[in-house]
């Protein structure tokens, strides 16, 4: 009986071990990875564009002198 119980148990821990942690783990370490890529291309990119002298900053919009489009004209109603 003490063996049936301790293969039981054996078989459990097994199935939690291959079907829960191990996935679990190499999840998170696959996530792990592409966050450390993605930052490390981020860094990158900001060195580029400080190399190039890029600004983030969007230019501030100028003002566009307002132009008389033209005389008033006075709308008078046609009968017919």
């Amino acid at each position: 009986m003490k063996y049936v119980l301790f293969a039981i148990l054996a078989y459990i821990l097994y199935q939690f071990i291959f079907k829960l942690v191990i996935p679990v783990y190499m999840a998170t370490r696959k996530i792990k990875k592409g966050f450390k890529e993605m930052q490390t291309k981020m860094q990158e990119q900001q060195q580029m564009n400080q190399q190039q002298g890029y600004n983030t900053q969007p230019a501030s919009p100028q003002p566009q002198p307002k132009t008389k489009a033209g005389d008033y004209i006075d709308f008078e109603e046609v009968r017919l």
